[in-house]
């Protein structure tokens, strides 16, 4: 299969590396062509422009960083879409905004090409280990046709959707990945400053409900949308009192508490609509019904 690839930075390398392996004929593009002297070394061939990369090729991924980075390689002066053979399927593995995707998606299909949103996630040391998510867009058919070229580049392909569907999984893991770092740090912040050690406070919480599942399990093992309690439940009465009283602590000790206090509005939203003795798990309901969203199922309980 000849492979043509752009963008060897952090990332990009590591996965042409093991892309190169995979294909009969490798092709690398890149603005710096130092970055690219150990492909280049094990047979690589090097394009001097995007076209020239794309020209005759099976299958051309990117990884950029940019949206607009994209959109240039894509559709500028000297780019893709200029030499690309109809038979061709482009592949963007650039954490890339949906707009985008779904536009360079069109302009390609104007001309009978097909384009595959495949971004990644596991970073630079995943990367070269193989040990990689890549979360897929398009065509079920193309991704089961490419996927050998995929997992050559990593252990953990997994076809989303349509086009667009890899960038909203993508996306969606790195805002939550974001807001753990930033809950995380204001929970301990909050007991550390309230009098505890921090490796005291840690292991503690790991232990509890909570910490000592992945953050999905209860997600994973949820089977309906459905609030109602039992006596095994944890109602939202306790929630709302546990909540109210752990952002006091913070406040006590002058911790900003932002994303704290943000949730303890919703629950006592939740509150306020009479809900004291649902499952505590009932404050999603106050989120969803705000974004217009009907979950299929949501877990019950409030960890």
């Amino acid at each position: 299969m000849k492979i043509g690839w752009i963008g060897v930075g952090n990332m990009g390398k590591p996965m042409a590396k093991s892309v190169q392996r995979f294909a009969s004929e490798f092709t690398v593009c890149d603005l710096n062509q130092e970055s690219a002297i150990d492909i280049l070394e094990a047979g690589g061939n090097w394009a001097e422009t995007p076209a020239e990369c794309a020209k005759d090729k099976d299958i051309v991924f990117m990884s950029l960083p940019m949206p607009q980075d994209v959109e240039k390689v894509c559709i500028g002066k000297s780019g893709i879409i200029e030499t690309v053979k109809s038979s061709s399927i482009i592949l963007d593995a650039s954490t890339n905004s949906l707009a985008m995707v779904k536009k360079l998606h069109k302009l390609f299909e104007d001309k009978g090409i097909e384009f595959l949103d495949c971004p990644v996630s596991g970073g630079v040391i995943g990367a070269i280990n193989r040990d990689m998510s890549i979360m897929v867009g398009g065509k079920e058919s193309t991704y089961n046709k490419i996927k050998p070229a995929l997992d050559s580049m990593g252990d953990k392909a997994i076809y989303c959707g349509p086009v667009g569907s890899g960038t909203i999984c993508k996306l969606s893991h790195q805002l939550f990945s974001a807001l753990l770092l930033g809950i995380t740090t204001e929970v301990l912040a909050s007991g550390v400053k309230a009098g505890m050690d921090l490796d005291t406070l840690i292991s503690a919480i790991s232990k509890c409900a909570s910490g000592k599942n992945p953050p999905f399990q209860n997600w994973l093992d949820a089977k309906e949308y459905n609030f109602e309690s039992n006596e095994l439940s944890f109602f939202l009465e306790l929630a709302a009192k546990d909540v109210k009283l752990s952002c006091e602590m913070g406040r006590e000790n002058k911790v900003p508490m932002d994303m704290a206090n943000i949730i303890e509005q919703k629950v006592i939203e939740a509150m306020n609509r009479g809900w004291g003795r649902k499952n505590s798990g009932i404050v999603r309901k106050i989120i969803a019904d705000r974004a217009g969203v009907d979950f299929d199922y949501a877990p019950g309980g409030f960890a």
